[in-house]
């Protein structure tokens, strides 16, 4: 293996918006924010919109979608086209 071409791969925090839940697990990415973790040590935090604890495939929980306004959306903004 070839040295000095690989990423780091260090211990780095994701924290999940939509339900607040955060993971400890290594990865390639770095991040400026920093939290300080269950164990007292500082790591750099990923914050995610998704992750397994807020996916519906996951939970279980299925979010409605407004179909309905985004067809009334849709016809609104394209009534007038090819007139």
């Amino acid at each position: 293996m070839k040295t000095d071409i690989h990423p780091t791969y260090n211990a780095v925090v994701f924290r999940d918006l939509a339900s607040g839940a955060s993971f400890l697990t290594r990865s390639t990415v770095s991040s400026d924010k920093t939290v300080e973790w269950e164990d007292g040590n500082t790591y750099p935090v990923i914050d995610v919109e998704i992750s397994s604890e807020s996916h519906p495939f996951y939970t279980g929980k299925q979010r409605i979608m407004d179909s309905a306004g985004r067809v009334e959306k849709f016809n609104q903004r394209f009534k007038s086209f090819g007139k």
